[in-house]
């Protein structure tokens, strides 16, 4: 009910993916009981609705990573290796959507960033592996290659 009326309203989300590896346990075990902990972070049923949202780590209460933020999305994993709501993990498609083209349209900036087309910044990372194609439990591994930002190439990993 409450992503109907969100997106009624018009507005979008940025889900805490994160949250289901860090807490997800505890959070079926000790504070919200299966039913309400498989609800956490409706990606899936977001994406259903069509609502615009993106995935963060809520940094520095987790670890940047947003690999691992994906693949939180796309596996919702515990620690303990429970799937927690199977039927809102979402695609690495849809995952990779909403943490780049997803993230900027809710910045408003959609029109600078998030995607490759001419007129845009084109700060980006190059991965070694394609998220599209890898085995979806291995996305969080994918080695970062490089970054571009403002057109300086690092081999850095940040």
């Amino acid at each position: 009910a409450q992503l109907r009326r969100a997106r009624n309203l018009g507005i979008g989300c940025n889900f805490f993916s994160n949250h289901l590896w860090f807490w997800g346990d505890q959070h079926h075990d000790i504070t919200l009981g299966s039913d309400r902990a498989s609800q956490m972070n409706p990606a899936a049923s977001a994406a259903r609705l069509g609502i615009p949202f993106t995935l963060h780590s809520d940094a520095s209460v987790t670890p940047i990573g947003q690999l691992h933020t994906m693949w939180a999305a796309i596996n919702r994993q515990t620690v303990s290796g429970r799937t927690l709501g199977e039927n809102e993990a979402i695609s690495p498609a849809i995952a990779l959507q909403a943490t780049t083209l997803g993230a900027a349209y809710l910045l408003h900036l959609d029109h600078l960033i998030g995607s490759l087309e001419t007129g845009k910044f084109a700060d980006m990372t190059v991965l070694a592996d394609d998220p599209l194609k890898v085995d979806p439990n291995d996305i969080r591994n994918i080695e970062v290659r490089d970054t571009i930002v403002g057109g300086a190439v690092t081999s850095e990993n940040i």
